[in-house]
């Protein structure tokens, strides 16, 4: 299953349109948690970013330190051309887990369904370096079984919990109230606090 953390297969994704898992803009759940935000210095990475329709509304309300990541250099530059002002440095096109900046919060917007369950380990310890003291994680989790043999990779609260329960204090992790249709009583809305 190498294929999903590979660039030409990212690349090939953005290239046909065949981005079933983008729905053209930023999820509900995630709008409203930004909204509640007021620091707008926060050092915030989204990997994963695909179209970024996330940093994108976190640009527009003011908010500086925004970093997107992506294997696929495709992904970055649709972006850039849909966000002109957004600033070069701040994207970043690499592996995930190649990445050692630190960070206050990190969103989690469909980036770790398209990784290989036999990578969440990796992704947790990881994503615990990469975070600051009391850095967070927020954002999505498919709660649904999905695929087994191609992204997205679908999980459960329970096996969540176990996950990241030895990196992170779970302070939310609940059914999202305020899914897209096609999403609605699918998805887990998460706030975890780094260890």
């Amino acid at each position: 299953m190498s294929n999903t953390l590979n660039k030409d297969f990212w690349n090939e994704k953005y290239k046909s349109c065949d981005t079933g898992w983008d729905i053209g803009e930023i999820s509900s759940p995630l709008k409203t948690y930004f909204d509640q935000l007021t620091e707008k210095n926060l050092q915030i990475l989204i990997p994963g970013c695909g179209n970024a329709y996330e940093a994108e509304y976190l640009h527009q309300k003011g908010f500086k330190n925004v970093f997107l990541l992506d294997f696929s250099e495709l992904a970055l530059e649709q972006f850039k051309k849909r966000v002109p002002d957004f600033p070069d440095h701040h994207l970043i096109n690499d592996d995930f887990f190649n990445h050692h900046q630190q960070y206050d919060l990190m969103v989690e917007q469909t980036f770790f369904c398209a990784l290989h369950p036999d990578l969440r380990k990796k992704y947790v310890a990881h994503t615990h370096q990469l975070l600051k003291d009391n850095g967070k994680i927020v954002g999505l989790l498919f709660d649904a079984p999905l695929n087994e043999n191609h992204p997205p990779f679908g999980g459960n609260k329970k096996e969540y919990e176990a996950l990241f329960s030895p990196y992170f204090k779970i302070e939310i992790m609940e059914t999202a109230t305020n899914s897209i249709a096609p999403r609605a009583g699918r998805e887990l809305f998460i706030k975890l606090l780094k260890k």
